[in-house]
């Protein structure tokens, strides 16, 4: 990725239609750094946050760094800065990999279930060097619904180690397909939901106006006691 040293704030950047950012780590000073936003669009899909990228600053090698972090303008939803952040490649680092789900499963095959997943990425540990783009899930494993895939059944390329979720977590399983009949079911449950909304609706609305009504009778009474008072 090349980019060029900035010294203007990001809305003016922004303003000429590049991508503002900066670069950390690896004991260099922070640095704000533009970039050309088609290029850096091409090169974050092909490598999300999980590759290592060869940073460049006006011509010049800065080094391997990672995609840290990518902000966007809550109105546009365009991106509006993005965080490097260099790697020292003798140490280990600690990054999210995406999951990548691929094969088959038996009983859904078989059976017209549908995936449940869980999990879309895990944080593992590593050197840079072993770091991968994605691990791959391999759901033909699954083929009976009692079957479930845990993170400690992640075939992981050497040197990676998952830091979390622990071993235990659920990453997928086959779940049997929603019949007509619980679809039906799960209707009825939500009219029956609905209907009794409306009736606390309605009698806390009557307990209000009852209430109210109630109200002016308790001060119209109070002039008949004073005129008792008055005649003793």
């Amino acid at each position: 990725m090349n980019a060029t040293k900035r010294t203007e704030k990001g809305e003016k950047t922004r303003a000429t239609g590049t991508l503002p950012g900066v670069f950390y780590g690896a004991g260099k000073e922070a640095t704000s750094i533009s970039l050309n936003l088609p290029e850096f669009l091409k090169l974050y899909k092909e490598a999300g946050e999980s590759s290592l990228i060869d940073l460049n600053l006006d011509g010049k090698a800065v080094g391997k760094a990672l995609v840290q972090e990518v902000q966007y303008n809550p109105v546009s939803d365009r991106m509006s800065h993005v965080d490097f952040r260099l790697i020292d490649m003798n140490k280990s680092l600690i990054a999210k990999v995406v999951l990548r789900y691929v094969g088959e499963s038996g009983a859904i095959k078989a059976s017209g279930g549908t995936l449940v997943t869980t999990l879309n990425e895990v944080e593992v540990e590593c050197l840079p060097k072993d770091l991968v783009s994605h691990i791959d899930v391999d759901i033909s494993v699954l083929k009976t619904f009692e079957d479930v895939i845990k993170v400690k059944d992640l075939k992981l390329p050497a040197g990676i180690k998952i830091l979390s979720p622990q071993g235990e977590g659920l990453v997928a399983k086959a779940q049997p397909a929603i019949t007509e009949e619980e679809i039906k079911a799960m209707e009825e449950a939500a009219k029956s939901a609905d209907v009794s909304k409306i009736e606390v609706v309605e009698k806390k609305k009557e307990v209000e106006e009852g209430e109210e009504g109630a109200a002016p009778a308790v001060a119209a009474a109070a002039p008949k006691a004073e005129e008792k008072k008055e005649k003793k």
